[in-house]
C-alpha cells in the first residue's frame, strides 16, 4: 500500500512541476518612469533652489499591450 501511494505521489509531482515552472518563469512586466512637475498652491511649478529647475515627482508605471479589436456593428442598423 505504501509503494502504491509513493508511485501516485511521484506521478502527481512529476506532472505538476512543469506547470508550476511555466507560471513563474515569466519575465517581469515592462515598466517606464513617468515624471510630472510639482505645482505649488498657486498653480506654478515649484523650483528647486539648488538646481534652479522645476521639482519633479517620478513614478514607475507598468506598460500594457494595446489590443486591436474588431469594429462592432451598430444596433440601430438592424
Amino acid at each position: 500500500m505504501k509503494s502504491f501511494l509513493t508511485v501516485i505521489l511521484t506521478a502527481l509531482l512529476a506532472f505538476s512541476a512543469p506547470v508550476y515552472a511555466d507560471n513563474h518563469d515569466k519575465a517581469a512586466p515592462e515598466t517606464k518612469e513617468v515624471c510630472v512637475d510639482v505645482q505649488g498652491k498657486d498653480g506654478k511649478p515649484v523650483i528647486d533652489p539648488k538646481t534652479k529647475k522645476p521639482k519633479q515627482q517620478c513614478t514607475k508605471v507598468k506598460v500594457h499591450k494595446k489590443f486591436e479589436g474588431t469594429k462592432i456593428e451598430d444596433a440601430k442598423k438592424k
